[in-house]
C-alpha cells in the first residue's frame, strides 16, 4: 500500500467541572507530543455548549499549535461553517494558509451539537440545508471569484479575497461525513476530501465506508473533479498498551465520563455508544469493532479492517483523541502507535516494517554459515600475521 497518514481528530472530550485552562494546555502538548512523534495530522473542532467539547475556534487553536510545531498538518475538524460568513471563514483560512507556511487544512460540517445551532436559531435541519450553499460561495472565494449572493443568514455583495492562499490553488478541504451520503455528495462535487468522522463509531458508519467513496467518485465525475482516496479520511477510536490487561486497566481512568457524556448529554444520536459499565464499555469498543482497547497487534488489526472495509484504500488513519486513561498513559498510547502500528502501513509496496523484519530474517538464516566465515576469517589474518612475524626474523 502507499504511505498512509497518521492524525487525530481532537473535537476535544473533556470532562465538565475541570479547569479548562489546564485542559486546553494538555491539548496544546498533545498536539506537540503528536508531532515529535511525526504523526501527519490534527484535525480541531469547533463547539459551543455541553461543557465537554471546550474549543470554540478552531483557527485560534491552530495558530498557537502551528507555533509550537514544526511539521504537523493542522485542520479545521470541523469548522461548523453554517454557523458562520463564508467570507470570514475562507478569509480566516487564507491567513492560516499563510501563518503556517501551508499547512493549515480547512474541514467543513453543519455543527454537531444542536444546543449550538439553537443559539443563532437554527435547528439541525436548517444548518445541513444551509451547509451545501455555504460551502460553495468559499469554494468559488477560494477560486478567485468575485461573489453576490442571499442565503439565509448573510448577504454577500462583490465577496473577493484580497489575498491569495500560500499554497496553490488553495489548501485542503475536506468535508465530515458520518453514515449519510450527504458529506460525500458534497466532496465529490466540489473535488475536495472528506472526512469519514463515522468510520468507525457506529456500525452503519462502517457498513457505509465503501459506498461513500462511491457516491464521491460518482459525484466528481459528474461535476467535472478530480477525486483521490489519499484525500479520504477515516475516524476512529484506540487506546494501546503493552498488554490488553494494561490497557483495560488504564482506560478505567475515564472511559465511564466519555461514555456518559454522548449518553446523557451530547445530543448526537450518531455516537450512540452502548455500556452500562466499565467493563461493557470497553467489550463494546473492542466486540461491536469499533475501535480497539488493548495492544499493537489489536491496533494493527483495526486498521488492516477498516482498509479491507474501504474496498480500495484510503489516505488517513485519524484517532479520534480522548482522555480515557491519564495523560501519560495516553501519550505511551500515540508512542506505542507510532513506534510498531505506523510501519508497517507506510513505505509503499513494501512497509517500513517488512523491510526492516526482512532484513532480519534474512539475517539470521545465513547467521550460522557467516559467523562461521567471520571465525575464519579471523583465523586466515591471525595465522597470515604470524607467517609475516616468522619471515622477518
Amino acid at each position: 500500500m502507499d504511505r498512509l497518514r497518521f492524525g487525530i481528530f481532537l473535537a476535544p472530550f473533556h470532562p465538565a467541572g475541570e479547569n479548562p485552562t489546564l485542559a486546553l494546555q494538555r491539548d496544546l502538548e498533545l498536539v506537540e507530543h503528536l508531532d515529535r512523534l511525526d504523526y501527519d495530522e490534527a484535525w480541531i473542532g469547533e463547539h459551543h455548549s455541553a461543557g465537554s467539547e471546550i474549543i470554540a475556534s478552531p483557527e485560534i487553536f491552530i495558530a498557537a499549535a502551528a507555533e509550537r510545531t514544526k511539521r504537523i498538518k493542522l485542520g479545521t475538524g470541523v469548522t461548523s461553517i453554517t454557523y458562520h460568513n463564508p467570507l470570514w471563514v475562507a478569509e480566516r483560512m487564507v491567513m492560516l494558509d499563510h501563518l503556517t507556511r501551508g499547512r493549515a487544512m480547512l474541514g467543513c460540517g453543519p455543527g454537531s451539537l444542536p444546543t449550538d445551532s439553537m443559539m443563532l436559531g437554527m435547528n439541525p435541519t436548517d444548518t445541513r440545508e444551509l451547509l451545501p450553499v455555504d460551502l460553495d460561495i468559499i469554494m468559488r472565494l477560494l477560486h478567485g471569484e468575485t461573489v453576490t449572493a442571499q442565503t439565509r443568514t448573510h448577504t454577500l455583495i462583490d465577496a473577493r479575497l484580497h489575498l491569495r492562499p500560500y499554497t496553490q490553488p488553495h489548501f485542503e478541504v475536506a468535508v465530515a461525513a458520518v453514515a449519510s451520503p450527504t458529506g460525500p455528495r458534497m466532496a465529490g462535487t466540489h473535488g475536495v476530501g472528506l472526512l469519514s468522522i463515522g468510520a468507525t463509531l457506529t456500525q452503519d458508519g462502517f457498513d457505509a465506508l465503501a459506498h461513500h467513496w462511491n457516491v464521491v467518485q460518482e459525484q466528481a465525475e459528474a461535476h467535472g473533479k478530480t477525486v483521490d482516496r489519499s484525500a479520504w479520511r477515516l475516524v476512529g477510536l484506540m487506546h494501546i498498551a503493552e498488554t490488553r490487561e494494561q490497557a483495560y486497566r488504564e482506560v478505567e481512568h475515564g472511559i465511564e465520563a466519555w461514555f456518559r457524556y454522548f449518553q446523557k448529554t451530547a445530543a448526537f444520536p450518531q455516537m450512540a455508544v452502548e455500556g452500562g459499565d466499565v467493563k461493557e464499555m470497553i467489550d463494546f469498543i473492542n466486540e461491536a469493532g469499533i475501535g480497539a482497547i488493548g495492544t499493537v497487534e489489536d491496533a494493527r488489526a483495526q486498521v488492516q479492517r477498516l482498509w479491507d472495509q474501504s474496498n480500495g484504500g484510503f489516505g488517513a488513519m485519524l484517532l479520534l483523541a480522548h482522555e480515557w486513561a491519564d495523560p501519560q498513559a495516553t501519550k505511551r498510547s500515540y508512542e506505542l502507535i507510532a513506534q510498531h502500528v505506523m510501519p508497517h502501513f507506510q513505505g509503499g509496496q513494501v512497509s517500513h516494517a517488512q523491510a526492516t523484519l526482512g532484513a532480519k530474517e534474512r539475517a539470521m538464516g545465513k547467521r550460522e554459515d557467516y559467523a562461521a566465515q567471520q571465525l575464519q576469517a579471523v583465523a586466515t589474518m591471525t595465522e597470515r600475521y604470524e607467517q609475516e612475524r616468522a619471515a622477518t626474523k
